[in-house]
């Protein structure tokens, strides 16, 4: 008898899910709530899209914090070579940028999804076609079994499966499909979960004025959307470790976004809610020593403005000026020494992490304590779990593309292998 699972979920780990069941036999019907496949994976592609990173093993496997060893059988499995190679089987040729990212050589996402999507419709060979049920929302079970119930524009109907692997997202970007309605359906299945947290997600400045909830009218109106460029950012991990990294980041109308704090999001999240505040500290001019910096500060500025003397001497104006005009007391700014000092380390404080539906990742989900090895629930036999719905997180960089095709791949894997043991 031919297996027959259903995926709920067409993006990459749903599809990788897809793709390995496909290659052990099975019938594989896959559901979306979307109009159509992918939706998150293509704007994730639409600056470039970063399939993984060529860094080590041991540093790659480290990005994953306190989830590496529960993910790493499923990563040494499906880890950055295999996702290279996986593309050049598609027809798709990668390259590693100057940071270590991998990318398409065309940065694209679509010519690879259309590729994969190709196959995994065409099947061949003992594969059989995959097929695609778009606008179909999954709303849980029709009974305390395992048929489900799912509603498309005509109606609510039933499927009966063999078995399931949920790859619903996280709980960001909900637009894109990926809203978090699936955690009440499962907790009434017993499936033990941690709570969904934003994750590589901006955070919003804390006051600091009397009366001002955040940056001061004139930082927004004249500075909202600039990227600070270059910076670099430190910041203490729960153990109290500083940890440092040079990049740039985006000022908000609420706060700050970018690459370069969503590096640092999951301490400064944990921060607030432990503390209610969490502090970054920026180096404006990272190029430049404490003492160099203190050597422009100090030389004489005669009748010129502060302003046009440190865009003179130092290079730093616009946006850098605004902050640090917006954090600093006028007492503060006009004593050269204190200045230097605060150039090269100005404390922001943040007060609250971005809504998880800004975020591009989600942290919590399904606990891998509630799942076998085989990613299938311990609560629910036949369910299998894969992607953001479980419960780790990692930074931007390739980490997240690619433990969603190694979970999506594991939990296909583990349908295949729980069938046959039967």
């Amino acid at each position: 008898m031919t297996l027959s699972v259903a995926v709920i979920g067409a993006g990459p780990a749903g599809l990788a899910a897809a793709d390995m069941l496909q290659s052990g036999g099975a019938q594989v019907h896959v559901f979306d709530a979307m109009p159509s496949v992918g939706r998150k994976f293509l704007l994730a592609g639409i600056g470039g899209l970063n399939l993984t990173h060529s860094e080590p093993m041991p540093g790659f496997l480290a990005r994953y914090a306190e989830r590496a060893p529960a993910l790493a059988p499923f990563i040494e499995a499906f880890g950055p070579d295999a996702v290279r190679e996986w593309a050049k089987v598609l027809g798709v040729h990668t390259f590693v940028g100057t940071s270590g990212r991998v990318f398409p050589k065309d940065m694209k996402a679509a010519p690879l999804l259309r590729a994969w999507l190709h196959r995994l419709r065409a099947g061949g060979e003992g594969r059989p076609p995959v097929r695609f049920h778009m606008r179909h929302r999954w709303l849980g079970w029709a009974d305390a079994g395992t048929t489900l119930r799912l509603a498309n524009p005509d109606g609510e109907l039933s499927f009966a499966a063999d078995a399931t692997v949920l790859a619903l997202g996280g709980a960001s970007w909900s637009r894109l499909g990926s809203d978090g309605a699936w955690v009440p359906l499962l907790a009434t299945r017993g499936v033990d979960i941690a709570p969904l947290r934003p994750s590589n997600c901006g955070f919003d400045a804390a006051p600091t004025g009397a009366g001002r909830s955040g940056w001061s009218e004139h930082l927004r109106d004249r500075f909202a959307g600039e990227p600070v460029k270059p910076v670099a950012i430190s910041a203490a991990d729960a153990a109290g470790v500083v940890h440092r990294q040079q990049g740039e980041f985006v000022v908000t109308a609420t706060g700050v976004e970018g690459s370069l704090v969503y590096a640092f999001s999951a301490g400064l999240r944990d921060a607030i809610a432990a503390q209610g505040q969490a502090t970054l500290t920026l180096d404006l001019l990272p190029q430049h020593t404490l003492e160099q910096v203190r050597t422009e500060t100090r030389r004489p500025r005669g009748t010129r403005s502060l302003s046009t003397h440190l865009k003179s001497r130092l290079h730093l104006q616009g946006v850098k000026m605004g902050l640090l005009h917006e954090l600093l007391s006028p007492a503060q700014l006009n004593d050269p020494d204190v200045l230097a000092g605060f150039i090269k380390a100005l404390p922001l404080v943040v007060s609250a992490a971005r809504p998880v539906d800004e975020a591009i990742s989600t942290a919590g989900g399904v606990r891998f304590e509630a799942l076998d090895s085989g990613l299938m629930t311990r609560a629910v036999p036949g369910l299998f779990v894969a992607g953001e719905m479980l419960d780790w997180e990692a930074p931007t960089g390739g980490y997240l593309i690619t433990a969603c095709l190694a979970t999506g791949r594991a939990a296909g894997q583990g349908v295949i292998d729980w069938w046959r043991a039967r």
